[in-house]
């Protein structure tokens, strides 16, 4: 099955994060050739079909070129499946299963990467989504295993036999976490063990790493989270300075107390959620600790907009 994205970078899943404001500001500083499509911070099923209403909220009133994936959690086959089909009605473009969220209420819910213990329920679940979905790709997330990488190959199988037309691998367990080290032989591991595309995450820090990627690995796609926290550019590569990337951020604000219904302190405190991880424009640099230690929200919206309209001025 033909996948619509326009690049082979790909932006990941996150949660509190790939919400509509994040996503679009991210996908209208890059162009379709540098960023290839996006996902949802992945929406829980439990026990029952999602409604469209609330489906909607997540993928959002704006539709770009990119694909926007919503991404499913839940490992109740009819209330999944049933959700996939509202969510193509919708004019999701992508369905996407999470089988490696690491989080406790994932693995008490037997949803996220408590299924990686399960291979055969992985493959129902996917093989239930593409049943009603027609022609839209069903995709699914991995970890390389739940406390180890020996089945990793398993597990890779298990969602090409359930018909999914893209498999993303994270290449950390879910015991390793977020951890540091990075291990691309296990995404190479599950590139041989299947003849469906294979997408790698983990490790990408730089707009380079993406085609390092793909060398080392095989992958068809590479996908990038945290890095870009760090930098909402590395997919085009573009070097910003200050400005700009203050610029992002108070733009950021707007849109969480326009379009997301925050509070100026909640819109904020999500912009030092992102400074913990940003390079862009080197606006933290030596400064870190200061800006995520203000407490005072009109503070640190004053200092950003300064920076912006600082910068502004020079130039004019």
């Amino acid at each position: 099955m033909r996948l619509p994205f326009t690049s082979f970078r790909l932006l990941a899943p996150m949660e509190g994060v790939t919400e509509p404001c994040f996503r679009d500001l991210v996908l209208a500083r890059n162009p379709p050739d540098a960023l290839g499509g996006t996902f949802t911070e992945f929406v829980r099923v439990v026990d029952h079909a999602l409604s469209k209403a609330s489906l909607g909220r997540h993928l959002g009133p704006t539709r770009h070129v990119q694909p926007v994936g919503l991404q499913l959690m839940g490992s109740d086959l009819a209330a999944v499946a049933e959700t996939a089909r509202r969510a193509t009605e919708l004019g999701a473009r992508v369905i996407d299963l999470n089988f490696g969220c690491p989080a406790r209420g994932a693995l008490a819910g037997c949803a996220g990467s408590a299924l990686l213990r399960e291979p055969r329920k992985m493959e129902a679940l996917v093989r239930a989504c593409v049943a009603v979905v027609g022609d839209r790709p069903v995709t699914a997330k991995i970890r390389v295993g739940f406390d180890h990488d020996r089945d990793v190959e398993v597990l890779a199988r298990a969602v090409e036999a359930g018909g999914a037309a893209l498999l993303t691998v994270h290449c950390r367990t879910r015991a390793e976490g977020y951890c540091e080290r990075v291990d691309w032989t296990r995404i190479a591991r599950a590139v041989a063990a299947v003849s469906i595309p294979v997408c790698g995450n983990g490790g990408i820090t730089r707009h380079s790493d993406f085609e390092r990627m793909q060398r080392e690995t095989g992958a068809s796609f590479a996908m990038v989270g945290r890095g870009a926290l760090a930098d909402p550019w590395i997919f085009s590569g573009r070097r910003v300075d200050a400005a700009e990337a203050a610029h992002f951020l108070v733009e950021y604000v707007d849109a969480l107390r326009v379009s997301g219904g925050a509070s100026l302190g909640g819109a904020v405190a999500r912009v030092k959620q992102l400074l913990h991880f940003w390079t862009a424009g080197g606006l933290v640099d030596g400064d870190r600790g200061a800006w995520l230690g203000e407490r005072d929200a009109e503070r640190v919206l004053a200092r950003l907009s300064a920076l912006r309209a600082g910068a502004a001025s020079r130039a004019g």
